[in-house]
């Protein structure tokens, strides 16, 4: 069979065939190939109609067969075993120097895996993390790819020419790093898209429950919100949400069970930030917010028996919507630090070398949590590449201060309600504990030397130098290995 296509695809979902189609409107050609094969020919005879520059194949070895070299094949399946498995079944078709690329939300220590493994073969492997859904696939997508370095000059076109643009038209994607970098980056975006989908949920219970506003009235709000900082893709998607009326005209939110579930990324990212020591704890609320949310029957039964009070506002609805707006914004802050100090402490671990305003760029466009607040995240590491925390920049740390107050009688008015806001509440204390000189993990440092000798330092010696006590001068003076726990 002779060989056509510039790039293959394996995975006909409806991500990997808007992909197939956004590479074949941009001059490519493409072949394709499904495990499920009927879903090649119904492909073929559908959204691909008509285009001669498709191709479909009826087995790995037809499929491979219809690539140029060196073969670049894009896998669009589910995460975990069945990617290990598809790459497994082409590996006896291909060559040293062909390149596979996953673009799947694969946990990042598979793909540092993958790398090694293939090649060991003589085969690139290139992790791509890919946001924006389905609309992004089919018209622009924020791309992350990390792998294999010489695996990079194959797809730059490709990708580049794929993704979203941002409004200057650079393209939202470039090469992130070795190994895991790219699906790393990936899963920290998504950690970051569950704080915020938290942070804008939080603020709509509030409007609702403690103002008593409703659906339309909301979708005012966060149309006005739109237009300044807070403007974003999850923000506008609200706003549409917010007015969508069902078939008797009334909100459709309303009618939507409050019970949410997780794919796993938001998780797997806050297993990282524990492994890591970075406390991303405003992306662990959000992650435990769903789990809390799907105890629908267990809440449903608990708010007959745990009465708690009553929510009541006498003050200036408007003034608190503003207030609101701005404690909004202020706890977004905190949770794209946390998601920063989480990718420069896997990039010194991982020895990846990190760009962290292209990181910014990548998300300015096509992927969930496009805004344009990306754009000042973007502006701050172009004024210090060595910004060790996003608080730090005087943009953000402006920001912070103008909306401490609001922020701050929000997450009160909040506690005093009865009214959960875990993502806000805690946006706020890690901002105060950041800026606390020092906290009370004295005591902490001090009660487990006292039930297990685990040491601790003084503030009148060095660092690095450790002490135990006796405290109850019958425990002897024999300290425990230092150690963190």
């Amino acid at each position: 069979m002779s060989q056509k296509a510039d790039i293959g695809l394996v995975g006909l979902a409806v991500m990997g065939q808007n992909l197939v189609l956004n590479m074949n409107d941009k001059g490519y050609s493409v072949a394709v190939y499904n495990r499920t094969v009927s879903k090649v020919d119904d492909f073929l005879a559908d959204a691909a109609k008509g285009r001669q520059t498709i191709y479909g194949a009826k087995s790995p070895r037809e499929f491979v067969a219809l690539l140029t070299k060196p073969r670049k094949i894009m896998l669009m399946v589910k995460a975990g075993a069945a990617v290990d498995e598809f790459i497994d079944m082409l590996l006896p078709h291909l060559e040293p120097g062909d390149l596979i690329i996953d673009g799947g939300n694969s946990h990042f220590p598979d793909t540092i895996r993958r790398t090694a493994s293939l090649a060991e073969k003589g085969l690139l492997y290139i992790g791509t993390g890919v946001s924006g859904g389905e609309e992004g696939a089919r018209h622009g997508p924020s791309i992350m790819p990390g792998g294999n370095p010489k695996a990079w000059p194959l797809v730059k076109k490709i990708f580049q020419a794929i993704s979203a643009k941002t409004p200057e038209g650079e393209p939202c994607c470039d090469w992130v790093g070795e190994d895991g970098a790219g699906h790393f980056v990936k899963m920290v975006h998504n950690g970051i898209e569950y704080g915020d989908m938290q942070l804008i949920c939080e603020a709509y219970d509030m409007m609702g429950r403690l103002l008593k506003l409703k659906p339309p009235a909301m979708h005012k709000i966060f149309a006005e919100w739109n237009k300044g900082e807070l403007d974003s893709y999850l923000i506008e998607i609200t706003r549409d949400i917010l007015a969508a009326r069902d078939d008797d005209k009334k909100p459709l939110v309303d009618k939507i069970l409050d019970s949410a579930g997780q794919k796993g990324t938001g998780k797997w990212t806050v297993i990282s930030s524990m492994d890591t020591g970075v406390p991303t704890t405003l992306m662990g609320e959000a992650v435990y917010s769903r789990f809390l949310s799907a105890l629908k029957d267990e809440r449903v039964n608990a708010s007959k028996i745990l009465k708690g009070v009553k929510p009541r506002f006498e003050g200036d609805k408007d003034a608190f919507v503003e207030d609101i707006r701005k404690a909004l914004l202020a706890s977004k802050i905190v949770s794209y630090a946390q998601g920063y100090m989480l990718m420069r402490e896997a990039a010194k671990e991982h020895g990846w070398n990190l760009n962290y305003g292209g990181i910014a760029l990548m998300w300015r466009g096509g992927c969930i949590i496009r805004s344009v607040f990306l754009g000042r995240i973007k502006e701050a590491f172009d004024r210090n590449r060595k910004l060790h925390n996003l608080m730090l920049d005087d943009y953000f740390m402006k920001i912070l201060k103008k909306s401490e107050a609001s922020w701050r009688r929000v997450v009160a008015t909040a506690a005093l309600n009865g009214i959960p806001m875990p993502a806000f509440s805690t946006a706020l204390a890690f901002y105060d504990g950041y800026r606390s000189e020092r906290l009370p993990a004295n005591l902490l440092q001090a009660q487990r030397d006292y039930f297990g000798a685990h040491t601790y330092e003084r503030v009148d010696k060095p660092r690095g130098k450790f002490f135990h006590t006796n405290w109850t001068g019958t425990g002897g003076n024999v300290s425990a290995g230092v150690y963190n726990a």
